[in-house]
């Protein structure tokens, strides 16, 4: 069964859950997934990469 998401969540807004020695994890407040600090950054990461390669086709 293929599953896909209706709308991918950009984490907007996050929040420090936990730490653990050199890793912070951060809760989504939109969609509640939890994950560590560092995919965070990676996230944000490429989706400014994707921004600006997108072309605009008007």
């Amino acid at each position: 069964m293929h599953r896909t998401m209706a709308t991918a969540c950009r984490h907007p807004r996050v929040r420090i859950v936990s730490r653990h020695e050199d890793t912070e994890f951060v809760e989504c407040l939109e969609c509640g997934e939890v994950f560590d600090s560092e995919e965070f950054r990676d996230m944000e990461i490429e989706d400014s990469a994707e921004t600006e390669n997108v072309s605009d086709e008007s």
